[in-house]
């Protein structure tokens, strides 16, 4: 069984600060660092970590050779990343002294698939594998038709949310992964509670895996309704969080696991992921994710 994520690829340029840079200020930052990140890259590097045979679809300019190895070297295959003449997608992210993040993003050649590229990749795919996508890549709903004509299931992560073209692709998903600001924003509630009771209502046929940040997690699918509370840790960084509960809990999930268990492995990785700088290089192990839980039990 495998996951073809079709996801972004970027170098991260982090820079630590005492607080977000206002308008009309220049500050010097306390580090900087250049990273691996995006949120395709991110889930592989989790799913792959997670134990997941997780096959990366993407685009990176040609001269970026450093980026194939280092994700090879994570356990993702790279071998469906185009390697074209288009400029690699790069976020420069701002992280204060409370953890928070602030981003700018540039997409790059993460907007630059083709319909004959992801032709090519889901022809070989198998009945029981699965399609990742984000929202920072192109030809979203293209991916989808195309994922549904050979058989293959949809998961989808609206981030950054665009309520507009997630709306109009639900029917081709078969599970939807949100925060709970995007929760919010697709079904236009202003409070977290209000959003609990009327998602499932809206979408009664859809299985829904809403993140809450400290809260935990709440799963509907139907009328299966389920939560589970997330680990109390003190967070350095959170810039690869959702990204890494997202991978973890497909990964479980493939692996035969229910769903309370897969949420709360992904929980654990998602709380060991904050406690560390960085993005691909904060996601734990299986082995770091089932030592957490063993000290928590």
């Amino acid at each position: 069984m495998t996951i073809y994520n079709f996801g972004s690829i970027n170098l991260d340029h982090l820079y630590q600060l005492d607080h977000f840079v206002r308008p009309g200020e220049t500050m010097a930052s306390n580090s900087y660092q250049c990273l691996l990140g995006g949120k395709g890259a991110n889930q592989s590097v989790a799913l792959a970590k997670a134990g997941a045979n997780v096959k990366h679809v993407g685009a990176i300019h040609h001269s970026d050779q450093a980026i194939i190895k280092q994700l090879e070297s994570l356990g993702v295959d790279t071998g469906l990343i185009a390697q074209i003449d288009v400029p690699t997608g790069h976020a420069i992210i701002q992280l204060n002294q409370e953890a928070e993040n602030s981003i700018i993003l540039y997409q790059g050649a993460n907007h630059a698939l083709t319909e004959e590229q992801i032709d090519n990749v889901l022809s070989n795919a198998s009945e029981g594998d699965w399609v990742l996508l984000q929202n920072e890549t192109n030809l979203i709903e293209y991916t989808m038709r195309k994922a549904q004509e050979y058989g293959v299931k949809v998961a989808f992560n609206p981030a950054p949310m665009d309520a507009e073209l997630t709306k109009n692709v639900l029917d081709l998903v078969d599970l939807l992964i949100v925060n709970e600001v995007e929760a919010m924003d697709l079904i236009g509630t202003s409070d977290i509670d209000s959003t609990i009771e009327a998602f499932p209502k809206a979408y009664p046929e859809l299985a829904v895996l809403m993140t809450l940040g400290k809260a935990g997690v709440c799963y509907f699918n139907g009328n299966e309704k389920l939560s589970v509370k997330a680990f109390s840790v003190k967070a350095v960084d959170t810039t690869a969080a959702g990204d890494t509960f997202i991978g973890f809990c497909l990964a479980s999930l493939m692996n035969g696991d229910d769903i309370t268990r897969s949420i709360t492995r992904a929980c654990a990785a998602s709380a060991i992921c904050v406690t560390r700088l960085g993005a691909a290089s904060s996601i734990p192990t299986q082995d770091e994710v089932t030592a957490f839980l063993a000290k928590q039990s």
